[in-house]
Order: C-alpha cells, then structure tokens, then sequence
C-alpha cells in the first residue's frame, strides 16, 4: 500500500485554530464549517466512522451511478439504432456514421475548457443535475433526426452536455471519501458504463420488436424514452445530491465535523471558489498531468471503438440485429467483472499502476484475437470483443488517482475536464480507425486496440516511477502526519505547493 494510502486510514486531530500564513480567500469552506462549529468539535467521537460512511454511501453513489449509466447509455445507442435502421432510414452513406460518432466526442472536448470555469464558480451537485436534464432533452430530440446533418447536430449538442459528467462526479466523489476509500466508489458509478452495455442490449432488442405499424421507428422510440428518462434522474440530482457534506441536510453537525476531519487526510480540501490562473498554469507544467492525458488518450482509442462499434463487429459476425443485440451484452459483465476488480483491489492492496496494467493485458488479447482470427471463428473472434471491454475499468482508476494526486481548487477542477477531455481525444480518434474501405474486417482498426493499450501501460509505468520519485524528495511519512494533524490541511495549496503532500499509487 502507498505512503499516502497507508495515511488516509489515520484521523487528524481537531481543528484548533487558524492558519496564520493563508488569507481567508485561499482557505477551503471546509475550514471555515470547522471554526463555526468548534462547540461540536470534540463530541464527533462517538460517531462510528464506518456507519457514517455506509450512510453517505446510500446516499450519493446511486445518484452518480444513475449518472454514468445514463450518460454512457445515452452515447451507445448509436451504436445499437445502426443495426435497428438508422443508417437506411437517414440515408448516411461512407463515413457518416463515423463522423457523427466522432462529432459527439468533439462537443464533448471543445466544452471542456469552459467546463473548468463552471465547475470552479457553480457548485458541482447543481452543475452536473443541470447538465444531465440538458443532455436528456438532447437525446430525445434525436429522434426528430430526419438526415446526416440533424442527427449530427444532436449527438454534438449531447457531448457538449455530457462533457461535465466525469468532472464532476470525480469533484463529487473526493469531497466525501478518503483516497484509499474513494478508489471503490468511483468503480461502483464507473459501473455505468457496463450496466449501461447490458441495458443497452436489452432496450434495443426490445424496441426492435416494434410493429410495422407505429408511429415511430423503434430507434427512435428509444431515443425518447431514454431521454425522458435522463431528464427525470437530472431532477433528482438538483433535488437530492448535496453540492458537499457541509450542506447535507441528512447529515447532523457532530457527523458532518467528524467526516470533514475524516477526509482532511487527503490535503485536497472539499470546496474552494477562488479561481486562481496560477494553478492552471502549474498543472500545464505538471508532468504528472501530461502523462495522465497520454495515458487516458491510449486507452481510450479502444473505448471508442467499443462504445461505437462493437454492435456492428459482431454483426458482422453473421448475426442478425437482433441477436447483435444479445450478444453484445456480455461485453458489459466483462466491463462490471474489471471496473469491481480493480476498485476493491485498490483499496486492499492500492498499487493502482500495477492494477491498470492487469486490465490492460487480456484487452491486448482481446484485440489480437479480433484481428488475426478469421470471421468464420465465431467463438474466437467474440471472445476477443469481450476481452477489450477489460480496458474500461482503467479509466476509473485514471480518473481517482487525478482526484488522489492534484490538489488546489482550480487546479484539480482543470485536472479534471483535461482528463476527461483526454477521453473525448481517444474516443474521437477510435471510431475514425473504422473506415468505410476497411469493411467487413476492419483490421487496422482491431490492431490500433492493440498498439494503443501497450502504450497505455508503459506510460502507466513511467507514471508510477514518477511518483516514487516525487515521494521520495519529500518529507518523511511521520513529518507528513504531522502536517495532517495541523489546519494547514485546509490551506487552498496546489500539490506542489504543499511540500508534505504525498502522491498515491
């Protein structure tokens, strides 16, 4: 286990006094609820921390579950509607389908750089509640799609939405959990992804079922009553996810300052809305961030190609629509079975680097088996789709360690929208690797799942040398749990700045 793992687990002493070196402008509103309620400081310890955590738990992870589920089943229905008609019924011809594959993922990365202001300014509960509604409506209205250009205008309206899910339900996230703990609960949200494979199968078959006689083509029913139903859980975000602990109206005093005393361990604070440009710049000259974005553009070039085309290879396969349907589902027990691995692995053992490369080597297998074997392996050749879903469950970790190692308000809201726009990088790339000339094998494609997740692990290698390197330049683990112990802990510092900040990996 990590230094930094290994400190989360100890509590801090209470909140004394305030810290003499640091303006009111740069302390964390965490700090400023602990002076408010120092009459309640000392009762919290008769709070049973593993209690309140299961409550917190109840709480906030199903809504962020219902999140992703939605926001990935909300892309992959594409994927699904192109064996239900689409590409007949809107008349798209070469590479349209590719390019409006693409287009979703482009809105996604142009709104990242604004996203970084909003989720800075507004609170991030509010934020992601206001954009889920938004791309609900956006998802219904594709089904108005009545050529090339209406639905591309849908699908980029949806990536312009979407493109604060993964900000911020990793902001979200570490506001309530220790980094030890919070590498779990991102895998049980980031399990979305795979309930929202199964589900997606599912809710396809099904409105392939349509008669001829309806109103609407079963694409796009589905469409609809997906939308509607994003918009009904965006409602409940606004109205039940707290925007942080301090304003959890089902949580008392004495367990809000004990759980704020519980995470102050991490030495990211919880909420800060002093935008400072400073910090942008430090994590522009961070090599920890830029081997992070190498790493989650490599692996997401074959998540793209799952989340768009996995529907069309195994049709391909000689399948009809319907059974493409079925038969795409397992690929999200497969997504499930790693994302729960590797989350419950993390928090037992932490090692995340060595859990990311574990995932990383049967997706390679995976796409050696979609490339080399003939179609007329069908067993062969499906196992293989399946295996690449393995390469899912990194990006959950990913996206825990920017959480675990980027401290300071805004530089860990702009750590978190150029990650998740790194992911939008790889998904735009993925599906332009299907070209319309490459059909029925898509060879190139299959190889690039390949190359791409073996690149995938050396920079996940070289990540964690570097923050063995960084550790080990900074002060001692008992001098670091001294620093935990003090209110310094709340001071607005990037990681950097912080010279008893410890990296996790």
């Amino acid at each position: 286990m990590s230094t930094s793992d290994k400190n989360s687990t100890k509590e801090p002493v209470e909140v004394n006094e305030k810290p003499g070196n640091v303006s009111d402008g740069g302390l964390d509103s965490a700090w400023k609820y602990l002076d408010n309620h120092r009459d309640v400081g000392t009762s919290e310890l008769g709070i049973d921390i593993a209690a309140l955590r299961r409550k917190v738990d109840w709480r906030i992870v199903p809504l962020m579950f219902l999140c992703y589920t939605l926001q990935f089943l909300d892309k992959v229905i594409l994927n699904y509607a192109n064996v239900m008609g689409l590409q007949k019924d809107l008349n798209l011809q070469g590479n349209d389908f590719s390019n409006i594959a693409t287009f979703l993922f482009v809105g996604l990365l142009v709104f990242e750089v604004p996203n970084t202001y909003f989720l800075q300014v507004v609170p991030a509960a509010k934020w992601l509640g206001l954009n889920v509604i938004l791309w609900g409506t956006a998802t219904a209205c594709g089904a108005a799609a009545h050529n090339y250009q209406t639905l591309l205008v849908s699908r980029v309206f949806l990536g312009i939405f979407e493109a604060t899910i993964a900000p911020s339900l990793m902001l979200i996230s570490s506001q309530w959990y220790t980094k030890s703990e919070q590498a779990p609960r991102f895998c049980f949200w980031y399990t979305g992804l795979g309930i929202g494979q199964i589900v997606g199968g599912l809710v396809s078959y099904g409105f392939q079922h349509m008669g001829p006689g309806a109103s609407l083509a079963g694409w796009r029913t589905m469409f609809v009553v997906l939308g509607v139903v994003t918009v009904l859980v965006g409602a409940s975000v606004v109205l039940f996810l707290p925007d942080t602990p301090m304003q959890a109206r089902w949580l008392s005093d004495n367990e809000k300052v004990a759980l704020l005393r519980h995470v102050s361990v991490n030495q990211t604070g919880i909420e800060n809305r002093k935008f400072r440009a400073a910090e942008i710049v430090e994590a522009l000259l961070d090599p920890q961030i830029w081997l992070l974005l190498l790493s989650v553009v490599l692996l997401s070039v074959s998540s793209g190609v799952v989340t768009t085309y996995s529907a069309t290879l195994i049709r391909n396969l000689k399948y009809d629509s319907k059974q493409s349907a079925l038969m795409n589902t397992p690929s999200g027990a497969v997504s499930i079975f790693f994302t729960l691995f590797v989350g419950f692995g993390i928090r037992l053992q932490s090692h995340r680097w060595a859990f990311i490369i574990a995932c990383i080597i049967p997706a390679i297998i995976g796409g050696a088996l979609m490339s080399f074997l003939p179609t007329s392996n069908k067993a062969g050749c499906l196992a293989g789709i399946y295996l690449v879903n393995a390469v899912v469950a990194p990006l959950a970790i990913f996206y825990n360690w920017v959480m675990a190692n980027v401290s300071g308000g805004t530089k860990r809201a702009f750590a978190a929208a150029i990650i998740s726009g790194s992911f939008s990088l790889g998904n735009i790339i993925g599906p332009q690797t299907f070209q319309a000339r490459d059909a029925p094998e898509y060879r190139p494609a299959k190889i690039a799942v390949m190359a791409t997740q073996a690149g995938c692990a050396l920079t996940t290698f070289f990540l964690f040398l570097y923050y063995v390197w960084q550790n080990k330049k900074r002060t001692s683990e008992r001098e670091t749990e001294e620093v935990f112990m003090s209110p310094e802990a709340w001071a607005n510092m990037t990681d950097k700045e912080n010279k008893s900040f410890r990296y996790a990996y």
